[in-house]
């Protein structure tokens, strides 16, 4: 395969791909799959309805089957497997490495595992065993275990001769891991040293004593960041007690990246980040009425505050015409509040020395703009409905209540939430959501109760 022209999008690509399979033109088809990478065959099979997906993924060529199945999400996944039969799929997995034989093992049938158990070396399946044991988010699930290693007192004309008799080295290496007797690590030695030095130079002259090494239980979005901060290509995998496991490289955090934006993303609205947008209709309206329930009692509480005040409603009916412009502009607010935090517990910006500072600038910030707003507004308000004086001044006070509570509900959410081991963006926006509505409409029918009736 080799890399298709940039200039043709993943929209002309589809268009191709549709056309030639209605058509049943199946060599337009491979035309298609051959120019590209197994990344961007990931994506088309993603982009295509299920009987589509299924037909388009019986003309991907068997070598790259193993590398496709990597990049597509877990659900696509478990339906690409389930069109193949047993030597297929480990036939596929063959060659892999034990990081990204690990994605995959879990979704394998449990036939299907055992088979590719058994057919592995007793080497293999200790390495697949041992990345199995940690945590899906860890470190230990993101390296890779084809480290080369090489010891501090020999020379470089010793680790060339090493590197000859290997024949090959495995992508992306461009750090040797410096160990000692007993695999403790003790630094790396850039390879491109061993060109540009004296071949009879000792390799304990020329590594780096200084290097950042990944403890193998850090989770990976901390190992993201750390890649980023540090500028980092790739990193020794240590355990606790400095023995050397493994390597992470780019490659493997771009994917971690990737896939944190996504779930970021996914979970504002309630969804899995593994949410297949062409599964059948059945499956995908039970995982969404789920989140849609809870949003139906969140909105049962504020009808129930407003049914409070029946009695206000009933005697100025401006009230209920001027009610949603109050919930609207706290939720509005709260929402930007809570955005920043989020991200900012994400980046590890946020943290018990700075959150209080934090709080205090988004309730000023709720002030301004309520007073603002309160003020500014008058006039429009006016014009959508005739409202007495003294009920501008009410709309108006609920307004700089109920932004103020947006403000310190959009910082305190999602700290709650973190410590009690809860994502703050899969339900923090509803928990917004609800203390927004809730808050400003009883502050505004409960001044309209107390001041005008």
């Amino acid at each position: 395969m080799h890399m298709a022209e940039t200039t043709e999008t993943l929209e002309d690509r589809l268009s191709r791909i549709h056309r030639a399979l209605g058509d049943e033109h199946l060599e337009a088809v491979d035309a298609v799959l051959d120019d590209l990478e197994p990344a961007e065959i990931a994506l088309l099979l993603e982009s295509l309805p299920p009987a589509a997906r299924i037909r388009l993924w019986q003309r991907v060529p068997g070598e790259v089957d193993g590398e496709v199945l990597l990049h597509v999400h877990d659900e696509v996944r478990s339906t690409l497997l389930d069109d193949m039969d047993h030597e297929e799929i480990v036939a596929a997995a063959t060659g892999m490495d034990t990081a990204d034989l690990a994605e995959i093992f879990e979704d394998l049938p449990q036939q299907v595992a055992e088979d590719m158990l058994r057919s592995m070396d007793a080497l293999q399946r200790e390495r697949l065993e041992e990345t199995l044991s940690f945590e899906e988010d860890s470190a230990g699930r993101l390296m890779r275990t084809d480290t080369i290693t090489v010891r501090s007192d020999v020379s470089l004309e010793t680790v060339c001769r090493f590197l000859r008799w290997k024949e090959s080295i495995p992508d992306n290496t461009h750090l040797l891991m410096v160990v000692d007797r007993d695999g403790l690590f003790q630094g790396t030695l850039p390879v491109a040293r061993l060109i540009s030095h004296p071949p009879e130079m000792a390799v304990a002259d020329l590594m780096d004593h200084e290097v950042d090494s990944i403890r193998v239980d850090m989770k990976s979005r901390d190992v993201a960041t750390l890649f980023q901060t540090h500028d980092l290509v790739s990193a020794p995998v240590v355990d606790e007690s400095g023995l050397l496991l493994g390597r992470i490289v780019i490659d493997d955090i771009v994917d971690v990246i990737r896939e944190d934006s996504e779930q970021a993303l996914m979970n504002m609205a309630g969804l899995d980040e593994e949410e297949d947008l062409f599964a059948p209709v059945l499956p995908s309206a039970k995982r969404r009425a789920v989140w849609l329930g809870i949003n139906l009692i969140t909105a049962f509480l504020a009808a129930w505050v407003i049914g409070r005040f029946e009695d206000a409603l009933d005697q100025i009916v401006a009230l209920a015409v001027l009610m949603p412009i109050v919930a609207s502009m706290g939720g509005i607010a709260g929402s930007q509040t809570l955005t920043l935090a989020i991200r900012g517990l994400a980046l590890g910006q946020i943290s018990s020395t700075n959150s209080a500072w934090l709080l205090r600038k988004e309730v000023g910030i709720a002030i301004l703009n309520g007073v603002l707003w309160a003020a500014g507004g008058g006039r429009a308000r006016a014009a959508v409905v005739q409202a007495a004086p003294p009920s501008r001044v009410i709309i108006a006070a609920a307004l700089v209540i109920n932004m103020l509570a947006a403000g310190i509900a959009g910082i305190v959410i999602p700290l709650l939430l973190k410590r009690a081991g809860i994502d703050p963006a899969l339900s923090g926006s509803v928990i917004l959501t609800t203390v927004t509505d809730v808050v400003g409409f009883m502050s505004f029918l409960g001044l309209a109760t107390y001041f005008l009736l």
